[in-house]
């Protein structure tokens, strides 16, 4: 049986930084979707939805392979922390998470396209709790660009910040991509003589340098 043709539907270099410690050949085609939430979307439903549309979207695009589409974000008391627009409103995101916990949520899509077309989704949770850095850090971190282009205005693996205090989830997730998650999905979409998967857990530890937390709380999985 022909190896199946995967697509990643993203440009973030962590996912394909993750995508490519798996050792599956993939290529990359980012899909251009309306990220805003829909009025009383709650967290889960948005990244579900926004991970099935840019797989669908590129899916649509590249008949016949499976497409993997991921989304990101973060939440602080209710309110939905994307991708900061400006210095200012990084440093402003970053000053209401310090010394808290957050929730981030990512969702993560397949669309198989092999004999018959078949998808499925996962949602998973984690909680982080930041440590209380100062506003010089905070200054600094801006300054040096790794929060703009990052939900919530931080990433958990930049060293030189170094945000996090505790993590209860899952680390790969948090970085925009839950492996363990996505394998799963993986394995229900495609049968493993078409696309053979590696020991995915030793993987993700190598790319975070810790334990891996074989996946995190999944909220909830769906498939059709």
């Amino acid at each position: 049986m022909a190896r199946q043709t995967l697509i990643l539907a993203s440009g973030s270099p962590r996912r394909r930084e993750f995508m490519e410690r798996l050792g599956l050949p993939f290529s990359i085609a980012a899909a251009d979707v309306d990220e805003r939430s829909l009025p009383g979307e709650r967290p889960q439903e948005l990244v579900a939805r926004l991970s099935r549309a840019k797989a669908e979207s590129v899916a649509a695009r590249h008949p016949g392979a499976t497409v993997i589409g991921a989304d990101t974000i973060v939440t602080l008391d209710g309110a939905h922390l994307g991708k900061p627009a400006d210095p200012s409103e990084a440093v402003a995101m970053l000053a209401r998470l310090r010394d808290r916990p957050h929730q981030v949520y990512s969702g993560v899509t397949v669309v198989a396209g092999c004999s018959a077309e078949r998808q499925c989704s996962a949602v998973v949770e984690s909680t982080v709790w930041m440590r209380a850095y100062s506003d010089a850090e905070i200054a600094g971190y801006v300054a040096g660009g790794s929060p703009l282009d990052k939900a919530g205005a931080y990433g958990i693996q930049d060293a030189a910040m170094n945000p996090v205090a505790r993590l209860e989830g899952c680390y790969a997730s948090v970085m925009g991509l839950p492996l363990c998650a996505l394998t799963e999905l993986l394995r229900a979409c495609l049968p493993a003589e078409v696309l053979p998967l590696p020991n995915v857990p030793a993987i993700c530890s190598a790319v975070i340098g810790e334990s891996c937390c074989t996946g995190g709380r999944a909220v909830w999985t769906w498939e059709r």
